[in-house]
């Protein structure tokens, strides 16, 4: 039996998540010597679609037309739109006769907008989070590399794209192929759900960048609500530590304290939100748990060079006139 699957690519979509879902399944079907996976490239409209990389492709179908599919996973980067008026209630209408709608990176966004997602946790991209926290608030987001319901599959990025391939593959074929297909590509590890995501780590001070548990969970911590972030005090209370200790622990494994590398994490979201969403520079300022925008658009030019007005007028200026997408991952 073949697995149908459609890709329905939006402009700016990040072709390397396409490669690593389409390349393993192509190679289960040449060591199984089947025809177990089949797939096709849809897009809202019967015309090209540019990747984030310039590459154009020319989609076999429009949502419109495409035939039965079992899977329909979408790829786009965070702030792309409906060109079709017609495409959520398409989507919706997909997801009722059956088909598993899924998304990869960015694609998650097209995905929540089209009104499909009821309860089901998402995997999204750490680089997407605070932007998607602030447009779908109410919906539930996981920091694992992909996440598998009956009705919809989500995964983080490019790699994690890989992983669920593999997945799919050890559903249909079986482990030892799917095996096969990882030494293929010298993929390392099979991921599956359960496998948080990686994160890099800001001036790591140590050889191997590895960050200690205990200042991991310090930043999973402050993480979870930074709209309202945890001081240093109330962090180390709920690791049962000194707050002169847990400085210590981050001068060691960071390089610098917890104030300065908690504010870093702040920024990064803040430009997450600049950068994808249009929230106003005080709702941004919440988001990330300034009481006003004065002190934010000051830490703001400090790590990045210019003021999240700024930031936003040269981002939409990149868009506009180079008709160029914000990268995505």
């Amino acid at each position: 039996m073949t697995t149908r699957i459609g890709f329905l690519l939006f402009p700016g979509f990040p072709m390397a998540c396409l490669t690593s879902i389409i390349e393993p399944l192509r190679a289960a079907n040449e060591i199984s010597m089947s025809d177990s996976f089949a797939w096709r490239l849809v897009s809202e409209l019967p015309h090209k679609v540019v990747s984030s990389a310039g590459i154009t492709f020319d989609p076999d179908a429009s949502l419109e037309t495409v035939a039965a599919l079992d899977y329909l996973v979408l790829l786009s980067a965070p702030v792309a739109r409906f060109e079709n008026p017609r495409t959520a209630s398409l989507l919706r209408r997909i997801e009722r006769h059956g088909t598993v709608l899924g998304a990869i990176s960015g694609g998650v966004f097209p995905l929540v907008r089209s009104g499909v997602v009821r309860d089901e946790r998402l995997s999204v991209h750490w680089c997407y989070e605070a932007a998607f926290a602030a447009e779908f608030p109410e919906i539930r987001r996981s920091n694992e590399v992909i996440e598998i319901s009956p009705r919809l599959l989500t995964a983080s990025g490019a790699a994690a794209a890989f992983d669920l391939a593999l997945s799919m593959i050890e559903a249909a074929l079986g482990a030892n192929v799917a095996n096969e297909v990882a030494c293929w590509f010298q993929h390392p590890i099979m991921r599956k759900a359960g496998v948080k995501q990686a994160l890099p780590i800001h001036q790591a001070a140590d050889a191997e960048g590895e960050m200690s548990p205990l200042v991991a969970r310090a930043v999973e911590i402050f993480a979870e609500n930074l709209a309202a972030p945890a001081s240093i005090a109330m962090i180390a209370e709920r690791l049962n530590i000194t707050p002169r200790h847990l400085e210590r622990c981050f001068k060691q494994a960071t390089g610098q304290n917890p104030t300065g590398y908690f504010r870093h994490l702040r920024m990064q979201a803040a430009r997450q939100i600049v950068m994808y969403t249009n929230d106003s520079i005080s709702d941004v300022a919440a988001a990330v748990g300034y009481a006003n925008a004065k002190p934010l658009v000051r830490h703001y030019r400090e790590a990045f060079g210019l003021t999240p007005q700024q930031d936003r007028k040269r981002i939409n200026l990149y868009r506009v006139e180079g008709n160029l997408p914000v990268p995505s991952v």
